[in-house]
């Protein structure tokens, strides 16, 4: 009996901007904040889009409004990746060693800053701890996956 097989891999594109700041964790902070905050922008205006084109027009307040939304997505969700990176490979090089636990403790602090940032309670923080942990961990072992 004649017997076939197909094979193949699914990665993800490689992105990566070079800036030099002299320092590593200033670099991969940088770098996080780049690139995270350029996939935000890119939804916000793919958000406005969508609802300016389903609209039918478009005006100068609009674009006004789009471009705003726009840049404050991207520094917002930017400053947390580059908080969560920042931190992540801090405690790596305090550590000695790279592995989950870096991900969860960075994911913890990035999810309680986030949240003291927004003015939350203490069990909000904390939650926002957790969650962030949570997220950060999970994602970290499904990168560790190879398919």
């Amino acid at each position: 009996m004649p017997h076939s097989s197909i094979s193949g891999s699914v990665s993800s594109p490689k992105v990566d901007v070079v800036i030099d700041m002299g320092n590593p964790l200033l670099n991969l902070t940088v770098d996080g904040f780049l690139k995270i905050g350029a996939v935000a922008a890119t939804r916000a205006l793919a958000e406005d889009t969508y609802h300016i084109v389903r609209k039918g027009s478009v005006s100068s307040s609009d674009f006004e409004k789009t471009l705003k939304k726009t840049f404050k997505e991207g520094a917002y969700w930017g400053a947390i990746a580059g908080v969560y990176v920042g931190t992540e490979y801090g405690v790596q090089r305090i550590r000695g060693t790279r592995d989950w636990k870096n991900a969860t403790f960075g994911g913890a602090v990035t999810g309680a800053l986030v949240s003291a940032a927004s003015n939350e309670k203490a069990d909000k923080i904390v939650i926002g701890a957790i969650t962030g942990a949570a997220i950060a961990t999970a994602a970290e072992f499904i990168n560790g996956w190879s398919f």
